[in-house]
């Protein structure tokens, strides 16, 4: 039988609406099945109006919205039935009139983040029952990565960002999961100025830790340590303190200290992937650059700010030189970096694990909190709970694929 495939596209119909077919293919995966269906489909006059596919477990599930004259949907679904056996797959095929309310047209979505170690369904359960209780709905679901952490991103119409984050935050919290909730649009993949801490977020140690061992005083630094976080001292005050403990601790000992320095699993693939997709990095510490230089130079960091020893005749004097960088400070260096780069503060990340990051996780668009203690998580706009700081990632919406590991 010869069909006419060539005819007017479709009969006029009221604006809001369309003739479409929706199209599901699956079956074992192998080389040449997207080819064969779109070269079924070539002959009639048709658009494709959405096209997704994903093979998990060498299954392949391919599904296809075309928009088509209503004239030829039997000779159009009789020409797959027939694909289908020729290429050994299933496909079944649902004709409807529609409305035009197509996920690229609508407006005001948000991407929510789901990075977890480990994925149960209680969790998935979760985070859509808060979804569907909001009133929203959610568009399009899809894995972004599966190692060394799982990350799954929904796309969700209708809801409002704060309001849907502060729901979902109680589902993290319940489930041991990182959420992260993000408005869609052009600027999610706008250029972007990440900054990071350095203690116990970009490295794993703390410098101070390290350079009281070296001096024979940890016990003493971190009983001071300790009382700072009892709010006994501000940052500046302990910081100053633990810095006069340090006096008459050889310069020599800081290069040494420098090459003991360990950098956070997936930190390097981290600045590497966002200086290679054009994002800046900057790195701002309440530690010393004096200890730090090396690891920022070879990272290729040009905006950092931290801290600089004291040196008199070759050892420390227990004095920190210039202004301490504290909690304000930090804020106040992820404001100027983003000046100089004419980065608008909505498009600033900042990531940090301790007290003295609050002001700066504030001040940035995204705030995200690392392996953080309580108050930080609850403060931040997101978390990551898991060892790997290359995480972020897909919180900004960037795939494994686009990895500078990859």
């Amino acid at each position: 039988m010869i069909h006419d495939k060539v005819a007017a596209l479709m009969p006029t119909q009221s604006e809001n609406e369309q003739f479409t077919g929706l199209i599901l293919l699956s079956g074992i995966d192998k080389p040449g099945i997207t080819q064969h269906l779109f070269a079924t489909l070539a002959p009639f006059s048709i658009s494709i109006l959405d096209i997704e596919q994903v093979v998990i477990s060498r299954r392949l599930i391919l599904t296809v919205l075309i928009l088509l004259n209503p004239a030829h949907q039997s000779a159009i679904e009789a020409d797959l039935m027939e694909c289908a056996g020729s290429i050994e797959v299933d496909i079944a095929v649902l004709f409807a009139t529609t409305h035009t309310s197509d996920i690229a047209t609508k407006r005001d979505l948000l991407h929510v983040v789901v990075l977890c170690s480990r994925l149960l369904p209680e969790a998935i359960a979760a985070v859509a029952g808060v979804i569907t209780q909001s009133g929203a709905n959610i568009e399009k679901i899809s894995r972004t990565t599966s190692h060394p952490v799982i990350a799954i991103e929904f796309i969700v119409s209708g809801a409002k960002q704060h309001t849907l984050a502060l729901a979902l935050s109680l589902v993290a919290a319940e489930h041991s999961i990182d959420i992260a909730v993000q408005p869609g649009g052009l600027k999610r993949f706008a250029k972007k100025l990440v900054q990071l801490d350095v203690d116990s977020t970009l490295i794993t140690q703390e410098v101070i830790d390290l350079l009281a061992a070296r001096a024979g005083v940890a016990d003493e630094v971190s009983q001071i340590t300790q009382a700072a976080m009892r709010g006994e001292l501000d940052f500046e005050q302990s910081l100053r303190a633990r810095v006069a403990l340090l006096k008459s601790l050889p310069e020599s000992v800081l290069a040494e200290v420098a090459g003991e320095i360990v950098m956070t699993p997936g930190a390097r693939n981290l600045v590497r992937t966002l200086q290679g997709l054009g994002h800046i990095v900057s790195v701002v510490s309440g530690g010393f650059i004096d200890v730090i230089a090396p690891l920022i130079s070879e990272l290729g960091i040009t905006h950092f700010r931290a801290n600089k020893l004291g040196i008199s005749n070759g050892v420390l004097n227990g004095q920190v030189e210039g202004t301490v960088i504290d909690c304000a400070g930090k804020a106040a260096a992820l404001r100027e970096f983003a000046q100089l780069e004419s980065i608008d503060m909505e498009q600033t990340v900042a990531i940090g694990d301790g007290a003295n990051d609050l002001e700066m996780i504030a001040a940035a668009g995204l705030g995200i909190a690392f392996n953080a203690k309580p108050v930080v998580k609850a403060a931040a706009d997101s978390s990551v709970s898991t060892p790997y700081l290359d995480s972020v990632l897909y919180l900004l919406g960037i795939p494994a694929q686009a990895s500078s590991e990859e």
